[in-house]
């Protein structure tokens, strides 16, 4: 692969615009003219490390009642708007923050930026919509209760991160959302939505300055003076012995396993060697040693892999299988065998270089979209990467070593120190 033709062919310097609008959102914007549309996609801070203990999922609950009226446009009117013109947006909830993104022709870049701001700054939380958003809550929680891999995903949380932020389902438990009422959406949404700490991402057919033109022109007028800053993460003790919990589903055909500790952040500087050596681990080829060994040699599993998860605080480096519940113990019990002999073995010059090139070769495909671009600038702002970060992306890469890929496996990594966590029948 050329290296200086790859170099040239990703966002930088050169092709982003990054703007800070007078109230402090900031705009990053690059142009694409193969294609006629424009992407947009940003986050605020609301999330829910706001959410009160007794109110858990209040932050999640806000951020998609958003669209449900604003002062102008009711529920309907903001959907037949947006379908007339072939055009998407929506909001989600975040533990650190509050996201959204949509997609329109180009042309119709300031009806997108102007249905944002509309539901951002004047949502007005309807009743009616609101008890209807409720039951659609309710019942997400409902089937999380009932899915295996969701819950051994949330379990292994809540013994990972015991006593954090992280260990809370940012979407809550069906008492606490229906204890939400409408006046604790409104006053989170006055209290947490404002321009401070707002990032917003525009891609697409639309020339740099323009674009951050039309974004100050919707929402450049936002005041929140009581907007209140995001708390600070409290400190995260690490397990000091493994840890095991059940979750009983009855009635289920398969377990789901989450086996792990947690992992490096990803501002982190040794974030890309343990994302390397997590692809040795479980995730190059058909699930690296793991998928190998527990599937493809064991037959002991559905599927097995490992991930890598990492956001603004600590994150996660799992395990995951889905097996028949006769072979939860075996399947566990080689899994952390797997984890050993991996920590013990080390890596082999010939699996790094793969997942090396893996990691480069990949980049291009990751980033061919509008949105691709997109989510990688909001990455580069969220993590302080810098504007020239996926061009020096390769050499990034690259310049891990073999010695710092297994010191950095083994700093995160105890066979004898792991939260695993099953559900199941």
């Amino acid at each position: 692969m050329n290296t200086d033709f790859l170099a040239r062919s990703l966002p930088g310097p050169d092709d982003i615009t990054r703007a800070v609008l007078p109230n402090g959102i900031v705009v990053l914007t690059r142009p694409n003219f193969n294609s006629p549309s424009v992407v947009i996609g940003g986050y605020l801070t609301a999330g829910s490390l706001f959410d009160p203990p007794e109110k858990l999922g209040l932050a999640d609950f806000t951020a998609l009642a958003l669209m449900r009226g604003t002062e102008k446009y009711s529920f309907q009117q903001l959907y037949d708007l947006l379908e007339s013109n072939a055009a998407s947006l929506g909001f989600s909830g975040g533990t650190h923050t509050a996201g959204f993104s949509g997609h329109a022709l180009a042309e119709d870049l300031p009806l997108l930026l102007s249905l944002t701001a509309e539901a951002l700054i004047r949502p007005v939380f309807p009743a009616a919509e609101i008890e209807r958003l409720r039951a659609q809550l309710l019942t997400r929680l409902a089937i999380r209760a009932q899915d295996t891999a969701d819950m051994a995903s949330l379990t292994f949380d809540q013994i990972v991160f015991d006593g954090h932020p992280y260990a809370l389902p940012e979407d809550g438990w069906p008492e606490t959302i229906q204890a939400i009422s409408l006046d604790d959406l409104r006053t989170f949404h006055a209290a947490h939505y404002g321009p401070q700490g707002m990032v917003l991402a525009i891609v697409g057919a639309v020339d740099p300055k323009h674009a951050i033109a039309e974004a100050e022109k919707y929402l450049g007028q936002w005041h929140a003076p009581r907007q209140v800053p995001p708390p600070d993460l409290p400190p995260f003790k690490p397990l000091t012995r493994t840890v095991q919990r059940k979750v009983n589903i009855p009635g289920k055909s398969q377990s789901d396993i989450v086996i792990g500790s947690a992992g490096p952040s990803r501002k982190a500087n040794d974030y890309l060697a343990a994302s390397l050596a997590n692809s040795v681990l479980g995730q190059f080829g058909l699930g690296g040693r793991i998928g190998d060994t527990v599937r493809e040699k064991s037959g002991l599993a559905y599927y097995a892999y490992s991930n890598l998860s990492a956001g603004t605080g600590p994150g996660a480096w799992t395990v995951s299988a889905g097996v028949n519940p006769k072979n939860v113990a075996k399947t566990i019990d080689l899994i952390r065998s797997e984890i050993h002999r991996f920590l013990h073995d080390g890596i082999t010059p010939e699996e790094l270089d793969d997942s090396q090139s893996n990691f480069v070769g990949r980049l291009p495909l990751s980033l061919e979209s509008n949105s691709g671009i997109m989510n990688a600038l909001l990455n580069i702002e969220r993590y302080d990467l810098g504007l020239d970060y996926y061009r020096r992306y390769p050499t990034l890469v690259r310049s891990v070593t073999l010695e710092e890929a297994v010191e950095t496996a083994r700093r995160y990594l105890d066979a004898d120190k792991l939260a695993i966590a099953v559900a199941g029948p």
